[in-house]
């Protein structure tokens, strides 16, 4: 979970990365590069796009990460989304998400590859023959990818990143660690943050308080 906590609680602390696919619609296998997906998707040319990335890239520089610009691919997020699914199962979860992201990423590697897949899942410490299986089989882990979906949209989630925090409170887009530290405090307290209406958007600080989904508390 990228935030921070006050030593007090930082064991009491778990954090459950979800799915949510940005583009739920994309055909599988059908992978083209991320510049001309923004191009398209934002009315751009292919130049403001690609300067969209450079912009994203410098600020991702600048706190030590990798970040290629105009190498990546987008696609179908869904396969990707089952193998982690997989991985939590087994305990890896965190594990793949960094190695795939880095993949993604920082690397000249396209995740929309099934063997570039295997391999990150095989370095994740998950068993290549089952990793393999579950890739192969469309309904493998499906319908949790799905619900993880579901529950996201009931939470008012329509991008990433978006953070829940016991399932009360929320935090929007990429913020500073002292949004997440403050949030959470008020979490922990029991403290109400500014309410929203249901579709709609958080705070100007990001924070937000979300609509309860499917009667969980």
């Amino acid at each position: 979970m990228p935030c921070t906590r006050s030593a007090a609680h930082r064991g009491d602390v778990e954090g459950v990365h979800r799915s949510f696919e940005l583009d739920p619609g994309h055909a599988k296998g059908d992978a083209a590069p991320v510049v001309d997906m923004l191009a398209a998707k934002f009315g751009r040319s292919r130049e403001e796009a690609l300067a969209m990335e450079e912009r994203v890239a410098s600020h991702a520089r600048s706190e030590g990460l990798g970040y290629q610009v105009g190498d990546r691919d987008h696609g179908s997020t869904f396969d990707i989304h089952r193998l982690l699914r997989l991985a939590r199962a087994r305990g890896r979860q965190g594990v793949l998400l960094d190695l795939v992201c880095r993949a993604n990423f920082a690397e000249e590697r396209s995740v929309f590859d099934l063997e570039t897949l295997v391999d990150l899942a095989v370095e994740a410490g998950l068993d290549e023959a089952e990793s393999r299986a579950v890739l192969a089989d469309d309904g493998a882990y499906a319908d949790e990818v799905r619900a993880d979906e579901r529950e996201a949209a009931e939470l008012g989630a329509t991008g990433v990143p978006f953070f829940v925090l016991d399932r009360r409170y929320g935090v929007s887009g990429g913020q500073p660690a002292e949004v997440f530290t403050q949030a959470l405090e008020q979490a922990w307290q029991g403290r109400v943050l500014t309410p929203v209406g249901e579709g709609a958007a958080c705070d100007a600080d990001g924070s937000c308080e979300v609509p309860q989904a499917g009667g969980h508390s």
